[in-house]
Order: structure tokens, then C-alpha cells, then sequence
């Protein structure tokens, strides 16, 4: 195995003060931003609201595009620009009514609202001929308009070869488009489309400056739902978690193990209300991910506590530990590390959709990797003095008989197979 460090010798446990007070500072600055300022940042799976997807020809003026929000009754939308570092020039944004304690017709009515605000804003309402950008421009009705033009003076059979011709232009202009046309000459890079073709599109339709991409509802009913399974998720998870850790070492080290990853949780979430990152379905998969990547470093470390547990039986118990981490340290830095540049380099060129959902991961690998040993540990270490013992266990005139009885409970692990 590749090792990083020959033999490091730190004293992990004599730092266990300057963990606690780091992540004590951590826990206080952002539970402060929760509670005392913006608080956390839900998304549409979890506030309910209306979420509409819009993208434009040319850049879009935001201040112009909240008047008309506003002229509708919706001034308190939030509009967000969505910024993909592989196409600059997306021209892409989010418009979000919240929904909170409205029913489903109201946010209907919201989705209706944004649609006239948008077609008021940019004109496209006084526009004459059908929008070729616009959704209700099907292959259907395309075909429709093709069939009773007949520019290719197919006449028999000219449904069929239509409705093929219409599928594949609307096929270009969701895909190499990327929704929008800009420019009508561009449909002559599709197969099959004549000048005659071009120009009965030219004539029949308007490009509009902008298309509607998506549009989510969320119901504040279906939203609470999905926040309390959320929770109750995540409490499953790291329930699972101390029974398999007591079970496999010792209940004091499982609950050392869940209040680290615990810890864990409470941070990444501090860190998104501190820096207004959206909590959602997806962010939920990454704590659950950074859950099981932190407890799986953890319990790394409890193994390697556990061999040096049987050949060091004379040694202080907060030495065996240290000797333990520095053992592992190599191990550490290499998955968290390699990790760690993976799930980076997805937050930075993994565009808008996936920036929350990256965010957490990097947070969460950092804050993970940190408590396993800055935590979960120390944690372990405290009991064991609490506890009065902190003196290997079991041999030595300094331990002797009387304390063999009460080996499974001084933080101690017990040889497998031995109780």
C-alpha cells in the first residue's frame, strides 16, 4: 500500500481541544445564520411554490423581467441566472413564486401569472403569427401547417412525410438549439428542409425571444411531507448506524460515531445557510452520501484501535489511539484526498443544476474526514477518562484481576471472540 508518511508520530488526542473549539466556532456561526439570519434556503421539493425555467435568445435585463413579475402582482419572485461553464452564453434563468400556504389552483395561478408577465414584457402577446420557440409548437401542429402549404408538392401522402419532416426540425431546435432558435436559416442543416420548406416556416411563424424550458409545482403539503420523510430518513440512517457500530465494537464508540457525522450534518447545513445554497431531494442524497463516507473513515480508525488494542495492552489508551491515526493517516488522505478533487471538480464544471448537490459533497467529505479523527475519537478518549480508566486493560501488575470483569466498558475493545 502507497504510504504519504513513514511512521508519523502526532499527537492527535493532546489536540483534541482545538478540534472541539474549531467546530464549536464552525456549529456557532452557522446556527447563528440559521436561526438569527436568512435561515436555510429550501428548494421547491421542500417550500412548495411554482418554478419556471426560462431561457432566452439574447442575455435577459433582470430588472426588466422583475417589473413585469411585479406588474403581475409577483414582486417578490426570485430570479436566478443559471451560469453553465461549458456554454457562456446560456442565457438561462429560474423564476421562483413561492406557494407557501396556498393550495394548488392559486399556484396555477401563479404558473399562469409568470407566463403573462413574461409574453406582456417581451411583446411576444401582440405577435400575429404562432411562436415557432414557444411549446405549443409541436411536431403535431408543425406537420399541420407543412400538410396545408405543401412545399414539396407531395400531395399523396404528404401527412406522412410532414409529420417526419416537422419531427425532426423541432428536433433540432430542442437539441442543437437548445430550445430557441435565433436565427430561421439555421433549420437548413436539417435533412429534407428545402428553401420552399424554410420559407413556409418564415412565413407561418414568429421566433419568440424566449422559451419555457420547465415548469415545476409543488403543493406546501406534498413540501412538509417531503422535509418530515427527510428527517426521518436521515435519523434512520444514523440509527442503523450505532446499532451496527455497537454491535461490532462497543456502544460508547457507536454513539462517538454518530455524533461526529451528526456534527457533520449540522455544519454542511451551516454552511449552506451561510452561503444560500438550496436544500433539496438531491442535497438529502448527499448528506446521506457524506453520512456513510464519514462513518466508513470512522470505523477505519475504531478497527485499527481495535488491533493495536490486542499488542499494546500496556500502553495509555489515548496513546493506543494516536498510534492508530497515524497508522491510518496515509489511507486517510489518499480516499478523502482523491475523493475530495472528484466531487470538486464536479461543483466547478458541473453546472447549475448540480451545485448544491456538489457543494454538499465537498463540504461534507472536508467536515467528514476531519471528525472522524478531530471528533469521534477524542470523543472515545473523554469517556474512557470519565470512566477512570486510561491505562491498557487486562495485563500488567498495574491492571490486575479486578479490572478483567470490566474490560467491555472502559473503552476498550475486547479481542474477537473474547467477552
Amino acid at each position: 500500500m502507497l504510504e504519504l508518511f513513514k511512521q508519523p508520530n502526532l499527537n492527535w488526542m493532546g489536540k483534541a481541544k482545538y478540534f472541539y473549539a474549531l467546530s464549536g466556532i464552525l456549529l456557532l456561526v452557522g446556527w447563528i445564520s440559521i436561526f438569527f439570519g436568512r435561515g436555510i434556503k429550501y428548494g421547491i421539493d421542500f417550500s412548495g411554490g411554482t418554478n419556471v425555467d426560462v431561457r432566452f435568445a439574447k442575455t435577459p435585463d433582470l430588472d426588466k423581467l422583475r417589473s413585469g413579475l411585479a406588474a403581475q402582482g409577483l414582486g417578490n419572485s426570485e430570479i436566478q441566472s443559471i451560469h453553465d461553464i461549458s456554454n457562456p452564453y446560456n442565457n438561462e434563468v429560474l423564476i421562483f413564486v413561492e406557494g407557501k400556504g396556498q393550495d394548488e389552483d392559486l399556484m396555477q395561478s401563479s404558473r399562469t401569472k409568470v407566463l403573462d408577465a413574461l409574453n406582456a414584457t417581451y411583446g411576444v402577446a401582440t405577435s400575429e403569427k404562432p411562436d415557432f420557440n414557444s411549446n405549443s409548437t409541436t411536431p403535431a401542429s408543425l406537420a399541420a401547417v407543412l400538410t396545408e402549404k405543401d412545399p414539396l408538392f407531395l400531395r399523396v401522402n404528404a401527412g406522412d412525410r410532414y409529420q417526419q419532416l416537422a419531427k425532426n426540425i423541432l428536433d433540432y431546435r430542442n437539441s442543437d438549439a437548445n430550445g430557441i432558435l435565433t436565427n430561421s436559416d439555421d433549420l437548413s442543416k436539417v435533412p429534407g428542409v428545402t428553401p420552399a420548406v424554410l420559407n413556409t416556416i418564415r412565413s407561418s411563424f414568429s421566433l419568440g425571444p424566449f422559451t419555457i424550458r420547465n415548469i415545476e409545482i409543488v403543493g406546501p403539503k406534498v413540501g412538509a411531507e417531503l422535509r418530515k420523510q427527510a428527517i426521518y430518513v436521515t435519523l434512520y440512517a444514523l440509527g442503523g448506524m450505532l446499532v451496527y457500530i455497537a454491535f461490532r465494537f462497543e456502544w460508547v464508540y457507536g454513539a462517538a460515531a454518530v455524533l461526529a457525522v451528526f456534527h457533520d450534518v449540522l455544519i454542511t447545513l451551516g454552511f449552506f445557510s451561510l452561503l444560500r445554497f438550496e436544500i433539496s431531494l438531491t442535497v438529502i442524497a448527499a448528506l446521506l452520501t457524506l453520512v456513510g463516507y464519514s462513518m466508513n473513515d470512522t470505523i477505519v480508525i475504531f478497527d485499527r484501535i481495535r488491533e493495536n488494542n490486542r499488542l499494546l495492552r500496556r500502553e495509555a489508551f489515548a496513546d493506543v489511539v494516536n498510534k492508530s491515526i497515524n497508522q491510518t493517516l496515509s489511507r486517510t488522505i489518499l480516499t478523502s484526498g482523491l475523493t475530495f478533487l472528484t466531487v470538486l471538480v464536479l461543483f466547478l464544471m458541473g453546472g447549475q443544476v448540480l451545485r448544491a448537490f456538489s457543494f454538499a459533497l465537498v463540504v461534507g467529505i472536508v467536515v467528514g474526514t476531519y471528525s472522524s479523527f478531530g471528533i469521534a475519537a477524542p470523543i472515545v478518549v473523554a469517556w474512557n477518562r470519565w470512566r477512570g480508566h486510561g491505562v491498557a486493560v487486562g495485563t500488567g501488575a498495574a491492571a490486575g484481576n479486578k479490572n478483567r470483569g470490566s474490560e467491555n466498558v472502559t473503552g476498550r475493545l475486547a479481542p474477537a471472540g473474547r467477552r
